[in-house]
């Protein structure tokens, strides 16, 4: 099933389209050491063989939780010799944040003297997992988690592999159960094939595989954005019973938690806003759970924010507040910044009269200039009208209190 071309490879066009940067050094043959970073499934390894077999490379691999220093010298060994008789070694290291630094740094002198093309895969955050060394002389690529259009794209190909048959519904619900994970969707898929009947697979079948009822998402996706968009109202609507219900009926359909965590982190700054604040820091807390604990445990965790997002109170003034703000930018003249909010480094700009007229808050009592920090055009301007909700009614209090001490009163 492993892709022969860059023409059958699945998903991850931003790196791999016609004229992107991976598929550039590709097809001229210019490769260099690289890590490639996505969530599981997505075709990190499978990349890594293509990328070998399209350059004529050989290919290596490793595994960080089966190899240690001395089977990377001893690889090392080869690939130096293979790299005098003009021959070129790809060695791929799965799973690289697994290993430590004194595994890592034994790859350093072979990628500095090119006798290797590194190729790492990683789940985590390179900038923390590999090391600076490494890091520096490597591309990292970011791969995304494949979309539902791209996981029945694979599946089609499955069907014929397996010589089985399955309707499009049903090789959707596969994919949007598979939560972007090509190799989960394969798994499923083959476990449905070795249970269908006559070659068919069904509704039955499916949900008996997943041991849980098949909640189908229409075609065309629109169901996805109904569901999110009604429980979005809910939560905004101040309803915790039907935020719970469409949060279910999501969970329950396979929807990926990490979509469900930032779509509810936007309801936290969108309609929550600064009347309570702490639902920011809920909605990254929920979050970290959810990556952290993943399914099922994780659910609770979205559920728990849900719930304290409909609950408390709302305001969506920082909201229109930037929208304001920004409609201003584009539609205005793009003024100056005045001299006074200048910073001025060097004698020729203080001469210049950069900073000229600057009053620093702190050396006035409580803080509070009446210093103007908008251009001249815009002097008395206000995008940020705070509603009286919740945390939000206190800073209406202060806004009016600097407004008074600002005009001496």
């Amino acid at each position: 099933m492993r892709p022969e071309r860059l023409e059958d490879f699945v998903g991850q066009e931003h790196i791999l389209g016609p004229g992107k940067p991976l598929r550039l050094q590709i097809e001229r043959d210019q490769l260099g050491s690289m890590i490639l970073w996505g969530p599981p499934g997505v075709g990190k390894t499978t990349l890594a063989r293509l990328i070998a077999k399209i350059t004529k490379c050989d290919f290596i691999p490793f595994s960080a939780v089966m190899s240690g220093v001395k089977e990377i010298k001893a690889v090392m060994v080869d690939a130096e010799r293979s790299r005098r008789v003009g021959r070129r070694t790809i060695v791929f290291v799965d799973e690289i944040h697994r290993f430590n630094k004194a595994q890592q740094d034994a790859f350093l002198p072979y990628v500095e003297r090119g006798d290797i093309i590194l190729i790492g895969a990683t789940t985590e955050n390179p900038s923390f997992e590999v090391i600076s060394a490494l890091l520096s002389r490597s591309k990292v690529y970011a791969l995304a988690g494949l979309s539902v259009p791209d996981l029945v794209k694979m599946l089609r190909r499955g069907l014929e592999a397996l010589k089985v048959r399955a309707s499009e519904e049903i090789l959707e619900q596969i994919a949007v159960y598979a939560n972007g994970d090509g190799r989960s969707a394969y798994n499923i898929l083959e476990l449905a094939a070795m249970a269908a009947h006559d070659s068919q697979i069904t509704t039955e079948v499916v949900e008996d595989v997943l041991q849980r009822k098949a909640l189908l998402y229409d075609k065309s996706g629109e169901e996805h954005y109904n569901l999110i968009s009604a429980l979005h109202k809910s939560v905004r609507s101040s309803d915790p019973d039907a935020a719970l219900y469409w949060l279910a009926r999501m969970l329950e359909a396979g929807e990926d938690r990490m979509y469900l965590a930032r779509r509810l982190m936007r309801m936290a700054i969108e309609d929550t806003g600064l009347a309570d604040p702490r639902a920011l820091e809920q909605a990254v807390a929920a979050q970290q759970c959810v990556h952290f604990l993943g399914i099922p445990e994780g659910d609770q965790a979205l559920a728990q924010l849900a719930i304290y997002l409909a609950v408390t109170a709302k305001s969506d003034a920082a909201y229109r507040a930037l929208n304001a703000a920004q409609e201003e930018v584009q539609n205005g003249v793009a003024e100056p910044v005045p001299m006074h909010l200048r910073n001025a480094p060097t004698r020729a700009m203080k001469e210049w009269g950069y900073g000229e007229g600057y009053q620093h808050a702190h050396q006035f009592e409580d803080a509070v200039t009446n210093m103007e920090c908008l251009p001249e055009s815009l002097k008395g301007k206000e995008f940020y009208i705070p509603t009286r909700r919740g945390t939000e009614s206190r800073f209406a209090e202060r806004l009016a209190e600097l407004k008074k001490l600002k005009e001496g009163g």
